[in-house]
């Protein structure tokens, strides 16, 4: 009789315990346990930060659970009152917002919050749900109306003044405007624009983000100030070579010649102990990442749910290349955390979110066949 009791609930609660895609799950398990082991010799100097790094992975696997449990059918209905809510939200940062380090990026609702953050996952949202709604009658007036809900959110970012956000929220809304059939040509226009308004932009930029260029340019300008970050990140990955110097044997990052380097920088501290092998590796697991989450879209059932997944998954993409491109002195400095790497309890929430909605759709999507 016990038996059969125990299998009497494991059939009631199977449904809510294996809601995991396989591969992803374990895609995702290597990246954590990467993340943990780097974290334990990044944060050495931090007392805590590896124990806040592995809250935060738990934090992020209960999110990433909650969502898998949550079919694409209802986050379609909830599509617009999310993103409504995150521009609202951005509205109220830039009239009652709290400012800290010079911007105004923060709201105080009992504790404080980044509703930027929220963005990042609801213009994909939002645009998805715009596109299904389209489905088979998208003409090119469609592609100006998803331009300014996607416009909305990014300029609101950008008053905060936050460069890295607004690139990160108007990437994973250009994902789904071009996933949705924006013609090469008009992707081929939207370049030529971007280059013909870098003159005006320039003028717009603040004096900080024009010296993030600068140093881009030539970091020796400025060895000791502006240009220090890229300097000694370059250096500590060099130095790596071809196997690293070895476990917790950085010294670029543990003598604190590579600022941040639990957070932004954690790609610096990486290379310099695991060298060309840990990279090579490390981006074989993202690179892994970014095709298991395109599969999923591939076999979503329906366009919002492709769309969703697909620009979601580009999503992971989009960080990933900025920081690397940003700490490899390829790129402007702008402030993008590595994914499921880099430190920080927003983030991984925003990540774990977006990882439960890609196991949401290959679950039910199996559902369905069933």
């Amino acid at each position: 009789m016990r038996i059969n009791e125990r299998r009497s609930l494991w059939r009631r609660m199977k449904p809510y315990l294996l809601v995991f895609d396989a591969p992803l799950a374990i895609i995702l398990f290597l990246l954590l346990a990467t993340s943990i082991v780097t974290m334990y010799s990044a944060g050495i100097e931090f007392p805590g930060r590896v124990q806040d790094q592995i809250r935060n992975t738990i934090i992020a696997f209960i999110i990433m659970w909650v969502m898998a449990l949550i079919p694409p059918q209802t986050l379609l209905r909830l599509a617009v009152p999310i993103y409504a809510a995150g521009v609202a939200l951005l509205l109220a940062v830039f009239f009652f917002g709290i400012i800290k380090k010079g911007a105004r990026r923060w709201l105080y609702v009992g504790v404080d919050i980044q509703p930027s953050e929220i963005l990042k996952i609801a213009m994909p949202l939002m645009l998805a749900w715009y596109f299904h709604q389209k489905a088979g009658a998208v003409r090119w007036h469609s592609f100006v109306v998803a331009a300014a809900l996607l416009a909305v959110p990014v300029g609101l970012i950008q008053l905060q003044p936050d460069l890295g956000t607004s690139l990160l929220v108007l990437s994973s809304g250009l994902w789904v405007i071009f996933l949705a059939g924006l013609s090469w040509k008009a992707v081929a226009a939207m370049f030529v624009a971007t280059g013909a308004s870098l003159p005006i932009a320039w003028s717009l930029m603040h004096d900080y983000q024009r010296d993030r260029v600068m140093m881009l340019i030539d970091p020796t300008t400025d060895p000791l100030g502006k240009g220090f970050h890229i300097i000694q990140s370059v250096i500590a990955i060099g130095s790596g070579g071809f196997s690293g110097k070895g476990y917790m044997q950085g010294s670029q990052s543990h003598l604190e010649f590579v600022p941040e380097h639990t957070t932004d920088f954690v790609f610096a501290l990486y290379a310099e102990e695991f060298g060309l092998v840990g990279i090579l590796i490390l981006l074989t697991i993202y690179l892994l990442l970014v095709g298991r989450g395109l599969m999923i879209a591939a076999n979503a059932p329906n366009l919002f749910s492709r769309l969703l997944a697909a620009a979601l998954t580009m999503n992971f993409f989009t960080y990933a290349f900025v920081n690397m491109g940003m700490v490899s002195g390829i790129l402007p400095v702008v402030g993008v955390p590595l994914p499921f790497m880099s430190y920080g309890g927003t983030a991984f929430v925003t990540l774990g979110l977006g990882a439960g909605i890609l196991m949401s759709i290959s679950r039910h999507r199996k559902l369905i066949q069933t």
